[in-house]
């Protein structure tokens, strides 16, 4: 009996192995998608307060961190859908395994809500106070107002918290694709830092679709088309990786260089969402021209087709069996 048979028919005749290997579904994408936004807004709206020394002066960035939890808690429940056994997802958080990556995912979402809740209680103003405090319980007023009091104090303290559980986000989401060898366009240590910096871009392309005032949008833009360059460095380095890779590497280079992705991956992730919009940015830092929607739309789009495209090419499969 052969390798090849055993192979045949111990592995590869199960379902969903041959000839796909397909197990992640739409959830995992809207999760990434927007789990990388939220790590961008923690990072870029906490470092515009760090960097100005000054609360922000657009009302619009008040209330960011809640909207930026409200957007992570979609992508978790997207994340949660996706679960096999959904009732026993509380078990992620029963231990913290550090050679486990969805273990470290696990508590980093969890460190995401107390954080964004102190630096959104203290981004308030005090009319946005007042209206608090009247719904309030009167048991939990004292509590309530020693919250606020702690974020005032320690503003500073929870804006770099923010930043850093920002990161660790927007790493996560790229290294835990990364550890799973088996799939080919997965097994790059570049995931991580391409996931950042896109989250770091798409999190920009958010705030600017708020009304901004004239200082934080210019540096939001300058920020922006810095992240949307290392992007584009990080992606010629995962072709770079993959090129040095041997046959597995050339394998995975092949789905977006003359194979089935090849079409989406270079139109919807590198021309319309990376090279259009950092265009669009330089003209709008160096000649005035404002694009107020279409640069944001563009960048959100290719943010997502990115791990869509990414996520699905990790999980096809072509190979056969050698004779």
């Amino acid at each position: 009996m052969t390798p090849q048979f055993l192979e045949t028919v111990t592995t590869r005749a199960n379902a969903q192995i041959d000839p796909s290997l397909h197990v992640w579904g739409f959830e995992i994408t809207i999760y990434l998608f927007l789990g990388g936004i939220v790590a961008g807004i923690f990072i870029l709206a906490a470092a515009l307060e760090l960097v100005s020394g000054a609360r922000p002066l657009s009302r619009f960035l008040r209330p960011v961190p809640f909207a930026a939890l409200a957007l992570l808690s979609v992508g978790m429940l997207a994340l949660w859908l996706d679960l096999e056994h959904r009732l026993w997802a509380w078990r992620f958080y029963a231990v913290f395994r550090p050679t486990s990556p969805m273990s470290w995912g696990a508590w980093i979402l969890w460190l995401v809500y107390p954080v964004g809740l102190a630096w959104g209680l203290g981004s308030l103003g005090s009319e946005e106070r007042g209206v608090l405090r009247r719904w309030v319980p009167g048991v939990l007023r004292s509590a309530f107002e020693g919250i606020l009091a702690f974020a005032d104090k320690r503003r500073r303290s929870i804006l770099v918290a923010a930043v850093l559980v920002g990161t660790s986000l927007g790493l996560y989401t790229g290294l835990l694709l990364g550890t799973m060898p088996s799939r080919l366009a997965w097994n790059s240590a570049v995931l991580g830092p391409l996931f950042l910096a896109s989250g770091v871009s798409t999190g920009a392309a958010t705030l600017l679709l708020l009304r901004l005032d004239d200082a934080e949008r210019k540096t939001l833009v300058r920020w922006d088309a810095i992240a949307i360059g290392v992007e584009l460095v990080l992606i010629v380095l995962l072709f770079l990786g993959w090129a040095t890779s041997g046959e597995a590497g050339r394998f995975a280079a092949h789905s977006f260089l003359g194979g089935p992705y090849t079409a989406v991956f270079w139109s919807l992730v590198v021309v319309m969402g990376l090279l259009v919009p950092l265009a669009m940015e330089f003209l709008e830092s160096r000649r005035h021209l404002r694009f107020v929607v279409i640069v944001p739309v563009l960048i959100l789009a290719g943010g997502l087709a990115l791990r869509w495209i990414l996520l699905a090419a990790g999980q096809a499969s072509s190979f056969r069996l050698l004779p």
